[in-house]
């Protein structure tokens, strides 16, 4: 049906559900939010909108200087009241939390120690709170068995110990529903989720892709935006997930034989303390290999192009994270 003269209309989508609005071109961002709440469920101030042309403008301003126009397709992401209202419980403690975690972030870290042992009660409180497949979507069983294994990671659970993290809800994204996501973490830890599966549905992404995205996205309990302070929590979490497992690893190599190490996660490890550890440098010389090559430049090729990967790698985590601006 053809809007009256004067309106604008657009369509939203949210979660595989389309809405078409007509607004006047004077309605403010508020009242389309207050509209959207009515016909999604999703509180206002947890709707993020996404489309072609947006502006920032405060809530106050029309939807036109927002940059909205007539036939514009509007895609919104967002948890739902009763989503929220599951999540109360750990609101009150991440609130308390909130000033602790900031001053750590800015604090030089300890260096790992694979020795270290936190306390049972230290186990129970930083942690997953809560593990979600989504039910509606193809061979859920799966999908928690791998969230379940992100969850008990040991690197994962070691960062979450020592700088404090509690999160809600460790979930999935639906591919269908965000595309263009591969992660958002809601209210700074009420709520993770995680790209999981393929955009066929016709399998998983693979576990350490999914494992960077949620270290990107515990950084959000703490930093909201990707700025330099996100960038350098970021880099430390990762850097310290590297060292755990490079130490882990060494203990294990030393009971089954010594002297055994894997030159490729080793150098994998060393390429993450590159780059994800807030020193990322450029190496000198060729890419390509050669029959001629010492051991040592094989090796250091072969670095360069672990380092150019993971960069690239983090560039497409900050361009595909629905939380920064939410």
């Amino acid at each position: 049906m053809a809007s009256n003269a004067g309106e604008i209309t657009i369509t939203v989508s949210h979660r595989g559900n389309t809405h078409p609005l007509s607004l006047l071109p004077d309605s403010t961002l508020a009242y389309l939010h207050a509209r959207l709440e009515e016909l999604t469920s999703v509180p206002p101030d947890n709707q993020k909108l996404l489309y072609k042309g947006k502006k920032s403008v405060p809530e106050d301003a029309t939807i036109l200087e927002a940059g909205l126009k007539d036939g514009v397709k509007v895609q919104l992401i967002g948890p739902t009241a009763e989503e929220l209202g599951g999540l109360k419980a750990v609101e009150s403690e991440h609130q308390r939390k909130e000033r602790i975690l900031r001053e750590r972030a800015q604090k030089a870290q300890v260096k790992v120690r694979s020795t270290g042992r936190a306390s049972p009660s230290s186990d129970a409180q930083y942690t997953f709170h809560r593990i979600e497949p989504l039910p509606h979507l193809p061979n859920p069983a799966s999908a928690r068995d791998l969230l379940t294994r992100l969850a008990n990671d040991p690197a994962i659970r070691h960062v979450m110990r020592k700088h404090q993290f509690s999160v809600g809800v460790l979930t999935e994204l639906a591919p269908h529903e965000q595309p263009h996501l591969l992660g958002l973490n809601v209210n700074a830890g009420q709520a993770i989720k995680l790209r999981l599966r393929t955009d066929r549905y016709d399998g998983f992404r693979t576990y350490k892709e999914v494992r960077r995205v949620l270290c990107h996205e515990l950084t959000h309990n703490v930093w909201g935006d990707h700025d330099n302070n996100f960038k350098e929590l970021n880099s430390t979490l990762n850097k310290e997930v590297a060292e755990f497992e490079r130490a882990q690893a060494a203990g294990t190599h030393h009971l089954a034989d010594p002297g055994f190490e894997s030159p490729h996660s080793a150098l994998e490890a060393e390429a993450q303390e590159y780059v994800l550890g807030g020193g990322a440098q450029t190496l000198g010389g060729s890419s390509g290999s050669s029959a001629n090559d010492s051991p040592e430049e094989r090796r250091r090729k072969i670095l360069a192009a672990t380092m150019s990967r993971l960069q690239k790698e983090e560039e497409e985590l900050e361009q595909r994270c629905g939380t920064a601006g939410h």
